[in-house]
């Protein structure tokens, strides 16, 4: 749940246990839980005393009384469950702080409020520029400057090197006035792939700009499974229909939704998790 007031994440005890433990049983957590607060208690721990309680939202969408953490106290509770698997969860959690794609993120979770791109011109490729070298700058020494290598993925290649700048200048000017037309253009862009790495996150928020400011929408992508997403945008290839019909469940008018545009940048990242470097090949 975010916090507006504080801003700052607070997390489910019970589901960051379920994590750490990987046991999806609600009751074994929670059992599991009272026994370690209790432990902690007694060792006059941190985390219990940065322990608070809010109404979250359970899976029968009824909202109940439920103990969190804040970023901190996770970071805490892991370390004192002892096995492998928590200090796995935690560099998880933390995004290692140090790796590219931890401190990109939390360059993402501000570039929407800094009003960097001016509206007239959100759909062209400056802009996307703008918002890769904003993620990437300083990480990458490429950061917002269009590739000058072929680069292929998963036996995909895209827009070859030589073809890349005539093949941009065509997507900038395509229409992005409805719906079906943000999603063309997207798609198109997705197969030009115009940097070396970074391409899917950085998109994905050129999306959300031109559905925000031409539509008054955006992608709640917490909606859309990671398998189901990436399936859709390499069929999107050939048939856009199915990443068409996920999009268009997603979108909600929460425009200014913090909480949304943060769990935006979450999903995003992680559905960058499953191969690591982006780039595969590259000549």
């Amino acid at each position: 749940m975010w916090d507006e007031e504080h801003s700052k994440w607070w997390f489910s005890v019970l589901d960051i246990v379920g994590a750490i433990n990987e046991q999806e049983d609600h009751e074994k957590n929670r059992n599991y839980w009272k026994y370690l607060k209790t432990k902690l208690k007694k060792d006059g721990s941190e985390v219990v005393s940065l322990t608070n309680q809010l109404k979250l939202s359970a899976p029968d969408g009824k909202k109940r009384m439920s103990d969190v953490l804040d970023s901190h106290g996770v970071g805490l509770l892991a370390k004192n469950i002892h096995n492998a698997k928590a200090m796995a969860f935690l560099d998880w959690f933390v995004y290692s702080d140090n790796s590219i794609d931890g401190r990109s993120r939390k360059k993402a979770y501000t570039f929407i409020e800094s009003n960097l791109v001016d509206e007239e011109d959100v759909g062209t490729v400056e802009a996307l520029q703008q918002i890769h070298a904003y993620l990437f700058g300083g990480l990458y020494d490429f950061a917002g400057q269009i590739r000058t290598k072929t680069i292929w993925k998963d036996g995909t290649l895209f827009c070859r090197a030589e073809y890349l700048m005539k093949n941009l200048k065509m997507i900038e000017e395509m229409p992005e006035s409805t719906f079906d037309e943000i999603v063309d253009k997207y798609v198109e862009m997705n197969v030009a792939h115009p940097f070396m790495e970074g391409n899917g996150r950085s998109t994905r928020i050129w999306l959300d700009l031109m559905f925000k400011k031409r539509l008054k929408m955006c992608v709640d992508w917490s909606k859309i499974d990671k398998k189901d997403y990436l399936d859709a945008m390499r069929r999107s290839v050939s048939d856009s229909a199915v990443i068409k019909a996920l999009l268009q469940g997603a979108l909600t008018n929460k425009i200014d939704d913090r909480e949304i545009f943060m769990k935006g940048i979450d999903y995003s990242y992680y559905y960058e998790q499953e191969d690591g470097n982006e780039v595969i090949g590259k000549e």
